[in-house]
């Protein structure tokens, strides 16, 4: 059995948890993979505050989470004997004893202090990390050791080694996107009109701003396709009163898919947050993306893997976003097809694959000495 681990405080751990899981199952089939969120089993009530003051700080609050990011690096809060994490350390213990896994996999920093206490009065699985984070990596996440660290490029690995991690002990496997991004497309990559997606992750009237922005350009024939998922109910009247305004069919509003894979490789450009499973997801799929949006700190990595390889671009108000993406798509989107050619060396669309083989590998490796 391998036993992943993650938590809800954002969407990369997730991702990286399930398209992980994904990959084990399509190379082990024979073999029990569970993906747990042991911070809301063990503690749901906690954990749904944390994640809802999580979701506002970073929406409405950037510079509070800004502040909070870094107390959070503190050595005292994710020491290893620190009294939160007792329940944690119980539950993961009476799992160890239940389905004894011969593998854990960590998509959330936390955890690897947990198993570190429990590495010191008891046997436990190898465990391998998987860095969500991509340049500007926490230290949290090195703070306790691992048997395998995965990053997803060359420069993440060297910021991991010089925050003390050896290098054997790194993989650079890519950041692990859905499967999706494997499998053919039904219908063609690139459509007849030019077609704009909008992940909207931003204060409501920001994203009230950039869609009276973006109207010159659907009036002028472009589509534009919206996914709002969680946002959908704190978004209902901003989108509401936009589509009233505007000609039937010129905008799409999606709630919850699981076509975003499918969306950023059939649409022209993407206008995201910095997120570090989106713009991985970006990468894999080569699409041009505006990033309208940085978390402080946390995203301003992933913000710099794309820009500084010129596959994306980094803007500051509605208007840089709108007029960056209509020089995407400019002169029968010239400037987007330069963007996908600098993205094709870095995709990595079977990074869940290469995490997953390497995964595999330690775990053989453990079993063989």
């Amino acid at each position: 059995m391998i036993w992943i681990l993650t938590a809800g405080f954002g969407d990369g751990h997730n991702t990286a948890a399930r398209s992980v899981s994904d990959a084990l199952v399509r190379l082990r089939p024979e073999e029990k993979v569970e993906v747990t969120d042991l911070v809301s089993d063990v503690m749901p009530g906690l954990s749904w505050v944390l994640k809802a003051a999580y979701q506002a700080a970073i929406i409405y609050w950037p510079a509070a989470w800004r502040l909070a990011y870094k107390i959070i690096g503190s050595p005292r809060m994710f020491h290893q004997d620190a009294s939160w994490q007792l329940p944690l350390l119980r539950a993961m213990e009476q799992k160890l004893d239940q389905e004894r896994p011969r593998l854990i996999i960590s998509t959330y920093p936390i955890y690897s202090g947990v198993l570190a206490a429990l590495r010191a009065r008891r046997d436990v699985p190898p465990l391998v990390t998987v860095i969500t984070d991509s340049v500007s990596v926490h230290p949290i996440w090195v703070a306790h050791p691992s048997d395998r660290f995965c990053v997803a490029d060359d420069e993440t690995l060297r910021v991991v080694e010089k925050l003390g991690v050896p290098r054997e002990r790194i993989r650079v496997t890519g950041f692990p996107v859905s499967l999706a991004f494997l499998e053919e497309l039904s219908s063609p990559a690139r459509q007849p009109v030019q077609r704009i997606l909008y992940l909207p992750s931003t204060p409501g009237r920001h994203v009230a701003a950039t869609l009276e922005a973006l109207r010159p350009l659907l009036l002028s024939g472009v589509k534009l396709t919206m996914p709002v998922g969680k946002h959908g109910s704190r978004l209902y009247q901003v989108l509401r009163r936009f589509i009233d305004t505007m000609p039937s069919g010129c905008v799409e509003i999606i709630g919850w898919t699981k076509r975003i894979p499918e969306l950023l490789r059939t649409h022209d450009v993407v206008i995201c947050k910095a997120g570090g499973a989106i713009l991985h997801e970006v990468l894999a799929a080569r699409i041009p993306a505006v990033i309208d949006y940085v978390v402080p700190g946390q995203e301003e990595g992933n913000a710099e893997m794309l820009t500084s390889r010129g596959c994306g671009i980094r803007t500051h108000s509605p208007a840089e976003t709108v007029g960056a993406a209509a020089s995407i798509l400019a002169h029968d989107g010239a400037a987007g097809r330069r963007m996908r050619a600098a993205m094709t060396p870095i995709s990595v669309p079977d990074a869940a694959i290469k995490t997953a083989q390497a995964a595999l590998k330690l775990a053989k490796l453990f079993e063989s000495s």
